[in-house]
């Protein structure tokens, strides 16, 4: 029987220095989704890689030896021993790996629940998998209702009717820092979705001036001008530091982007004054060590955390709304699920009828002469309807079957009532 199988971990069971280090991208994202896919007893599978989050869904029809291979390739791919990353991973099977795959779209597993960004990730995951042509009919359907789950959870609840996301939390770690934001100057590297939500939050807050740079020029540009700010290039990020006062980073390049080298250089010529970077990407931007400087802080996505959490009240109402409508949907897709054990038997029983069918036509319609197409058509359409309506109640039956435990019985005597058994098809 196919198992659904879910490996990973997260900012609940893993620190960022250890995320980071699993963590995957678009520099290897095809490397691993064909590593994956070579592992033998691995069916369908889908990555997903956050800055909270590194999993991988998959399903399989020998749990214990598929679960042992990925296990393996995580701590291959991290070069983390096992007996490290192991402590860190959560394993969750059929029901519990469907419910956690909703929550997650859901964005009710997230540091900041409610947040939008992880469905547009869980998305864009689902899409890699189908250019590699490594999700079939079930992550397909379960990969569906998780979007459509998280649309209905969105429209029927207030889950994230309160504006707080990573984002939010890291400008509201800046108004910590300064206690005002008012004639501050920031600096955004990377311009992606949450630079963009960071870049809106700040203006709020009236900055004095917003500076953009990304790896593609055009895209800063673009986010620059989106939010009356200015647009530098990659080379121009030392010059830069010695002017401005806070630092967002949220940019998915696997090696740091800011330096100790560079920062310590920077710190000679800002006359003391701080300078702080707020570190959102997972693998990290800035340098760990940039943190030991004087007058340079580094704050990391794990730093949120505090922040995150006073800005949730409002949302655990909701989120137990969403809980009750995940629990019912997750019902809904096991009995899915189940039906596929019939399927085969289904599949095979319609197709010996359908032969049937074809052999005793063809030998009928050669006795009966010269027919008009009419007919022709006629005798055709009789045969096919007697089959179908034959084939109507022993189909009904064993779906109807399918949540109970005789279900094995039934589907073994319709194999053998109907000598479905490949292996005797020759005897009758």
């Amino acid at each position: 029987m196919i198992k659904i199988v879910n490996i990973g971990m997260n900012h609940e069971t893993a620190p960022v220095e250890l995320r980071e280090l699993v963590a995957f991208g678009e520099h290897n994202i095809d490397e691993v989704m064909g590593a994956i896919r070579g592992i033998k007893d691995i069916k369908e599978s889908i990555v997903l890689s956050t800055c909270n989050r590194v999993e991988i869904l998959f399903t399989t029809d020998n749990e214990k030896e598929a679960k042992e291979s990925v296990i393996d390739f995580l701590c291959h791919f991290s070069r983390i021993p096992r007996e490290e990353l192991g402590p860190a991973l959560y394993i969750y099977d059929d029901q519990e790996a469907i419910r956690h795959i909703f929550r997650v779209g859901a964005s009710l597993d997230s540091l900041i629940v409610g947040e939008p960004q992880i469905l547009g990730q869980v998305k864009e995951a689902y899409r890699i998998a189908v250019d590699h042509k490594s999700s079939s009919v079930i992550l397909n359907r379960l990969m569906h209702r998780t979007f459509s789950l998280a649309k209905k959870i969105r429209t029927e609840t207030d889950i994230s009717g309160s504006p707080v996301s990573i984002s939010f939390a890291a400008v509201e770690l800046g108004k910590k820092i300064f206690g005002d934001l008012q004639g501050k100057k920031v600096l955004l590297v990377g311009a992606g979705e949450m630079a963009e939500l960071a870049a809106t939050y700040l203006l709020n807050n009236r900055i004095d001036k917003m500076l953009v740079t990304n790896r593609t020029f055009s895209r800063a540009v673009e986010v620059a001008d989106l939010f009356h700010g200015k647009a530098i290039s990659f080379d121009e990020i030392g010059d830069q530091l010695l002017e401005v006062d806070i630092v967002i980073t949220s940019t998915a390049s696997p090696e740091p982007i800011i330096t100790s080298k560079q920062v310590k250089n920077t710190m000679r010529g800002r006359k003391n004054r701080p300078l702080f970077f707020i570190d959102i990407a997972v693998p990290r931007n800035v340098e760990p060590r940039v943190n030991k400087i004087e007058n340079a802080f580094v704050y990391t996505i794990d730093d949120l955390k505090g922040i995150v959490e006073s800005n949730l009240s409002k949302r655990k109402g909701e989120a137990v709304k969403a809980e009750r409508m995940i629990d019912e949907e997750v019902i809904k897709f096991s009995e899915w699920l189940k039906t596929l054990d019939v399927v085969p038997t289904i599949v095979a029983l319609k197709e010996k009828c359908k032969k049937i069918c074809q052999i005793e036509l063809k030998k009928t319609l050669s006795s009966l002469g010269d027919l008009t197409p009419e007919q022709r058509k006629s005798v055709e359409n009789l045969a096919i309807s007697i089959t179908k309506k034959v084939l109507n109640d022993p189909i009904v039956f064993l779906k109807s079957k399918e949540n109970r435990s005789s279900r094995n019985l039934y589907l073994d005597s319709a194999q053998k009532l109907f000598n479905l058994d490949p292996d005797n098809s020759d005897k009758s």
